[in-house]
């Protein structure tokens, strides 16, 4: 099979990972800010699927991708819950700033490979790669938009109250 289209999904699958675990850091480390906690955690499920969904794709290009999502089973994991439930009780409107234009950013980066990753399936005619980028890109554009629309809303304030 096409070891670029592999290496494609292979990043992709690495990246929505990576999403994944930002959106569950941002959620639990403003825990006080009830629609970032609830949705950061949502969300993130949305990328976690992405990843078992790329999983089942990859098979065809004869990858063996884990399909469960990657989690932080460490005492890193542990010492960072512990520093989210810390800052959470004191909400730091800056780190809320630098977290929402992190996702924003890994967002818009998974986008675009999901564009690449559907216009290659289409080239290829490729019908189940297609289906599963027309499934999934759209919940990462609603992803992105979250966080940049979060930022909208907030950053101002942010940025004058210092």
């Amino acid at each position: 099979m096409n070891n670029k289209v592999g290496l494609a999904i292979r990043e992709l699958h690495e990246s929505e990972n990576d999403l994944a675990a930002r959106l569950l850091q941002i959620s639990g480390r403003h825990k006080t800010d009830h629609e970032v906690f609830h949705l950061g955690w949502d969300l993130a499920r949305w990328s976690q699927q992405h990843v078992r969904e790329l999983a089942r794709v990859g098979r065809d290009y004869d990858l063996d991708l884990d399909a469960e999502p990657a989690e932080d089973h460490n005492i890193l994991a542990a010492l960072r819950e512990k520093g989210s439930e810390l800052i959470g009780r004191h909400h730091d409107p800056a780190l809320l700033l630098r977290d929402l234009r992190e996702i924003h950013r890994a967002a818009a980066g998974v986008s675009l490979d999901w564009e690449i990753l559907a216009q290659t399936a289409q080239a290829l005619q490729d019908r189940e790669l297609l289906d599963t980028a027309e499934r999934c890109h759209p919940q990462t554009l609603r992803q992105m938009r979250w966080a940049n629309a979060k930022l909208e809303e907030s950053a101002a304030q942010i940025m004058v109250t210092g």
